[in-house]
């Protein structure tokens, strides 16, 4: 099987040199709807695509979600970041070249395929928090495990390469205590308001509930 490689690079990130000899497409950093007609063309008309995403975490969160939305999550999807990330610490990958030279010939697995409930797809991290510094205010759970009620000063939400799919820790009560971490399908809260951070993205209002959770199909990640 010969694999057709579709180059997406988002913004200003860099090229690496394992993927300088394919024609790319390039997007803002954080691309939105009709930003993946282009790329997405392509998809309908060659053998075998893997979509390869140059960029960040808000990049590839919105190239999955868009896969998600317009019934694509058959298509490979590769991630190339220069740098570390909450994405690339989350589902194990490389970074820089050697992550180039695995979106190439690596293989695709079927992973867990965590979304919220504005219908956005998670790669990396997402925060919630109190508003303008204050604690959050709420109660929040792990499927049927209370994660925290009353204050915290922050709720982690991170997806995981393998079932049930999503874990999640509540700031702890002193900031040099480790994180409890909660695995499950997905993950609540209840706030009077809660500001969330997506990937990098910031919510721009408060919100009074806020889920996580496992989307009913994988999407095919190349490691």
């Amino acid at each position: 099987m010969v694999l057709t490689p579709i180059v997406l690079i988002c913004g200003d990130a860099p090229l690496p040199l394992p993927l300088g000899s394919i024609n790319a497409t390039r997007v803002p950093a954080l691309p939105e709807k009709d930003d993946f007609d282009e790329a997405f063309s392509k998809l309908q008309v060659v053998p075998e695509p893997r979509l390869i995403v140059v960029g960040d975490d808000a990049a590839f969160a919105a190239t999955l979600t868009r896969l998600m939305r317009t019934d694509r999550l058959h298509i490979e999807l590769a991630y190339v970041s220069e740098h570390s990330t909450a994405g690339t610490d989350a589902y194990r990958l490389a970074t820089g070249a050697k992550a180039a030279k695995a979106a190439l010939e690596g293989k695709a697995k079927s992973v867990p395929l965590i979304r919220d409930d504005a219908g956005i797809a998670l790669v990396g991290a997402a925060t919630l928090e109190g508003p303008e510094g204050e604690k959050l205010v709420g109660e929040a759970y792990a499927d049927d495990s209370l994660l925290f009620s009353g204050t915290t000063r922050q709720v982690t939400i991170v997806p995981s390469h393998r079932m049930p799919g999503v874990r999640t820790a509540a700031a702890p009560r002193w900031r040099w205590l480790p994180h409890k971490w909660l695995e499950g399908r997905a993950v609540q809260l209840g706030s009077p308001a809660a500001m969330l951070t997506r990937d990098g993205v910031r919510n721009p209002r408060p919100l009074k509930r806020s889920t996580f959770y496992r989307h009913d199909e994988e999407w095919l990640l190349v490691r």
